[in-house]
């Protein structure tokens, strides 16, 4: 199996960037605005952590909005090299991103609550670098889009990942006690945890520690 890439998100300090990063992070990830959920930071703090997150660590920008210049915009700001669209958008909004920003890659976030997942690959493939799975319910009366905590069928995702061409990220519900059984029922290009990796909000170094180890465990 090859490596499977780590991203922690919700990043919310230098310090916590640092210490994901000393402990193998391939992939930091930093909320801007939301409807819900944990992890949402100001723009300008996204973009002075970001200043001092090196090469070649991955800057993930999550970001809710959904028209292509706004998100443009809101990219450019934060200086990020990566920017996960966590809502539901019209393909021809990456097509645009493309243009717009062509040396940033373009992660789309696909809610797993149910088989329809399936069907967004055909319709994103072509405009996107990679797909992250995550359990949110975009349709709720206050939108969940990513930091809930739950699981979702991983069998749904792994079926996902054995027909996108694309690489894809797993999230939703990961701790260090089951991001093996994850990998190995799921078999994604990498992995992302938000949630299950903090204590009192804070990111938790005991937590991550074993948290990488059960990937590189997995992995060897």
């Amino acid at each position: 199996m090859n490596r499977t890439r780590i991203k922690i998100c919700c990043i919310s300090s230098i310090e916590e960037a640092q210490l994901a990063i000393a402990a193998g992070a391939d992939a930091l990830g930093l909320v801007g605005a939301m409807p819900s959920g944990p992890g949402p930071i100001d723009d300008d703090l996204i973009r002075t952590i970001v200043r001092t997150v090196p090469p070649p660590v991955a800057a993930f920008l999550l970001t809710s909005r959904t028209d292509a210049k706004d998100i443009a915009d809101h990219v450019r700001y934060c200086g990020v090299n990566t920017v996960q669209v966590v809502n539901y958008v019209e393909p021809t909004v990456h097509e645009s991103l493309a243009k717009s920003i062509p040396h940033v890659r373009r992660v789309q976030v696909i809610h797993v609550e149910d088989e329809s997942a399936l069907e967004l690959i055909h319709d994103y493939t072509s405009f996107v670098h990679a797909f992250l799975l995550d359990s949110g319910r975009p349709s709720a009366a206050i939108a969940e889009l990513g930091g809930t905590g739950r699981t979702h069928d991983w069998k749904i995702s792994a079926e996902f990942v054995r027909r996108s061409p694309k690489p894809v990220f797993l999230a939703g519900g990961l701790k260090p006690n089951n991001v093996a059984d994850a990998i190995r029922a799921v078999k994604p290009f990498g992995i992302d945890v938000c949630s299950g990796l903090r204590t009192n909000n804070a990111l938790d170094a005991e937590k991550v520690a074993a948290f990488v180890k059960g990937i590189r465990h997995v992995n060897s």
